[in-house]
């Protein structure tokens, strides 16, 4: 490490980078060790030498002055015992300044401080007083005169101020009894001259003191914190939690922690005095910064050198001196580059398919996003395809499910080769497929690129010498033309393959006003929707939550049904994104919040009910309000009410999104990130610190069995969320080796039908008076 070394001595106080101020504490309960003590003690050993020579100047003018009126042999032998007793107390004084100080020195007491000075004041106040009444009227005045001016040679003990006091109190006492003494021989104007003396003397050398003693104990308060700020950075360097650097007003750099200039690759000598900037090959970006003269936090920059590149997280604040001149930078900063690659890896995870290694259901919705945006710009129409294999199913149940995943590889790769450039395949989960097409100009290139899947799809599959065969549908949809969203087309997509299927299988249909009567259909569905909302036609069911830890019921999470009169149950997924786009959903959700709060007022605590929200209901300012009202009205802690929401909610309005669930979480309430692991976006968002439980997909739980990369999955989401102190929840859990698995993986719930299907409410409150029970007998 090298440095400047006053400049360095100055960084008391730095930005961390995550935001966060390195700083110091100013208390120090050492009793024996005491900053403003030492100061003191220095400071009195400075002032020794006066205060003794002030001693020994009063006694001499005394002698001089009164040498014919005071007995010869007593004011010489006066005069030796004030030199000697000043000798020797300024030599003690010089030599407590390096005996009594600092953390080896002993504590000298005060009362021997005070002693000394009281000696010293005894001393040279005897004779004056013994003699004072044998003078005439001249030498009283005089000696009165002497004794009041000596008074100030207490600016010699301005930094005990309980010195200055005994001292100035003993020379007050010590003249008004001589004046009280000659009140008929000194005239009275005599008198007022030199009480005026004396209060001149006692009210400056006080005021003096006093002023004294403040700044060295600011002085004392500075050196202890700049010790403990040293100290503080020379740990932070030293821990490698980061490292520290300072330049000049022009970017020159003054001081930078070795860490840094080993990273850097470059001798000491070809770093002093350069500009930062350049040195670390961001001179745009950082000089731009740096020339706002404002602080900055978690600036990430990567720096390049002869043996790779790192990427470093900096952060700073401007230098600025009393009279408000600008004198450069200072800060810290840290490698940042293994958690980059950590939040790669895992975005990458988190966009990937791990059995087929293509792009999953949320990257291909991401993708789909970016052609519909590119077609709508350029005028080129994109296409989407939803491809579904037929007799797959039959696959798993006859050759299991290590055959049926190989066929899925397997699949996975003729398609790529089959589209190759033309678009991006993707595995939307199960045996469904997708592959975006951006440029969809030429319907009848569309058209065999379908066909040929086709073919492709059907040749036979050899695994370990079985002969496979399955077939594939395809429904196929146009941007914008069919769709201007990325859900609306994906439903028309899904409509062309509902349509393929009906039509025998092994076909492609694309949507058309022929399938106009499907969305009739939902028209219809939404006006029953809006009748349902008005008659309850609705209910909730609760699936069990137990401990990973000791399988016992810890909550459920309450699943919405819908039982149409003439339909039947009708599936949350055709119903909800209906009642999302007709504005439906938040009186839904408002109708789940009441019923969830008044279900756990019947049920005992520690039980918790989990509810899903929906991306429109997050968004409401309303929201915070009619949980809380609810809570409020069945006297429920927000505590046991947890709400579950997907990626979704971050891909409108994110500012009101995270402002509302930060309302929530300060009444207690839990937020879950729901399916985490299926989407694309939902790593950037852990760090707003409004979640505190993350959901594992089923279908990553079904999968770990048999696929390593799954583990290694959800490995890193329970790393992951333990580092931000969050829960996991594991779904889909069917067998007790699924439960083993994610016991083992540090899941703290279970979830899944090896614990319980979803449940009516009685049938849920027999399960919690059944555990009531269990607890009492036990």
């Amino acid at each position: 490490m090298y440095q400047a070394p006053d400049r360095y001595k100055r960084m008391i106080s730095a930005r961390l980078p995550d935001g966060e101020t390195l700083g110091v504490s100013t208390g120090n309960d050492d009793r024996s060790s005491s900053p403003l003590r030492d100061v003191q003690m220095i400071a009195r050993s400075k002032f020794a030498p006066f205060f003794a020579a002030a001693n020994v100047v009063g006694a001499l003018l005394v002698a001089a002055s009164l040498n014919h009126a005071i007995d010869t042999a007593a004011l010489i032998g006066w005069m030796m015992v004030i030199f000697g007793v000043n000798g020797v107390t300024l030599m003690m004084a010089r030599k407590q300044a390096i005996t009594h100080i600092g953390r080896s020195g002993k504590r000298l007491p005060q009362w021997l401080m005070v002693g000394d000075v009281l000696l010293r004041a005894a001393i040279w106040l005897s004779l004056p007083v013994l003699v004072f009444p044998t003078l005439g009227a001249n030498e009283q005045i005089i000696l009165a005169s002497i004794m009041a001016g000596s008074g100030v040679a207490a600016l010699g003990l301005t930094v005990t101020p309980l010195c200055v006091n005994v001292w100035m109190s003993m020379f007050t006492a010590a003249v008004v009894y001589c004046l009280f003494i000659g009140r008929d021989a000194i005239p009275f104007s005599h008198t007022l001259s030199i009480v005026f003396i004396l209060g001149v003397a006692v009210i400056g050398v006080v005021h003096l003191a006093r002023w004294a003693y403040g700044q060295l104990k600011t002085t004392a308060d500075f050196g202890s914190q700049s010790e403990s700020a040293n100290l503080l950075l020379e740990e932070y360097e030293k821990r490698g939690v980061g490292w520290l650097w300072q330049v000049d007003d022009e970017s020159r750099v003054t001081y930078l922690s070795s860490r840094l200039v080993a990273m850097l690759g470059r001798p000491s000598t070809q770093i002093l005095g350069q500009s930062l900037p350049n040195l670390l090959g961001v001179q745009a970006e950082f000089g731009n910064v740096l020339n706002e003269r404002k602080p900055f936090t978690g600036l990430e920059m990567e720096v390049k050198n002869d043996r790779g590149s790192r990427w470093i997280s900096i952060s700073g604040d401007p230098i600025v001196d009393t009279a408000g001149r600008f004198g450069g930078f200072r800060g810290v900063g840290s490698d940042i580059t293994e958690v980059r690659q950590q939040q790669e890896r895992l975005t990458h995870l988190a966009n990937m398919d791990v059995l087929s290694g293509l792009p999953n259901r949320g990257r291909v919705r991401q993708l789909l996003g970016d052609a519909l945006r590119g077609a709508t710009a350029n005028n080129v129409p994109c296409a989407i395809m939803f491809l579904d294999l037929d007799g797959f199913k039959p696959v798993n149940d006859t050759f299991g499910h290590p055959k049926g995943d190989a066929v899925l590889q397997a699949v996975a790769k003729r398609l790529c080769d089959e589209v190759g450039d033309t678009g991006h395949v993707g595995r939307m989960g199960g045996d469904e497929f997708a592959i975006v097409i951006n440029d969809a100009q030429s319907r009848k290139n569309v058209q065999s690129l379908a066909d040929n899947i086709i073919k492709a799809i059907k040749q036979p599959y050899v695994i370990d010498e079985t002969e496979i065969r399955i077939g594939v549908s395809i429904g196929c949809a146009f941007g914008p033309i069919d769709g201007a969203t990325v859900d609306d087309l994906i439903l028309k997509a899904d409509l062309a393959l509902y349509e393929a299927k009906g039509a025998g299988r092994g076909v492609t249909k694309y949507f058309s006003s022929e399938l106009q009567s499907e969305q009739e259909d939902r028209i219809r569905l939404e006006s029953d929707l809006r009748a349902a909302c008005a008659s309850q036609q609705f209910h909730l069911q609760y699936q069990p939550l137990v401990s990973a830890k000791d399988q016992k019921l810890v909550g459920f999470e309450a699943l919405l049904r819908w039982k149409h009169p003439q339909r039947g149950l009708v599936p949350p997924g055709v119903f909800i994104p209906i009642a999302e786009e007709c504005g439906l959903m938040a009186q839904i959700g408002d109708w789940v919040i009441e019923e969830a709060a008044k279900t756990l007022a019947a049920w005992p605590e520690p039980i918790t009910v989990a509810i899903n929200i929906s991306p429109k209901q997050i968004v409401l300012p309303s929201l915070p309000n009619t949980v809380s009202q609810a809570l409020a009205r069945y006297k429920v802690p927000g505590n046991r009410l947890e709400l579950e929401v997907t990626e979704g909610v971050f891909l409108g309005n994110n500012s009101s999104t995270l402002d509302n669930m930060k309302r929530l979480r300060q009444l207690g309430v839990g937020i879950a990130l729901d399916d985490f692991g299926t989407g694309y976006s939902s790593i950037g968002y852990l760090n707003k610190a409004v979640f505190h439980k993350l959901k594992i997909d089923g279908s990553f739980v079904r999968e770990a069995g048999t696929r390593e990369e799954n583990v290694a999955i959800i490995q890193s989401i329970v790393q992951l969320a333990k580092s931000f102190r969050m829960n996991v929840t594991a779904e889909g859990v069917e067998t007790a080796e699924d439960f083993e698995r994610m016991r083992d993986l540090g899941v703290d719930t279970i979830q899944g039908y090896l614990f319980g299907r979803p449940l009516d409410f009685d049938r849920a409150d027999q399960m919690v008076r059944g555990m009531l029970k269990q607890q009492a007998a036990g």
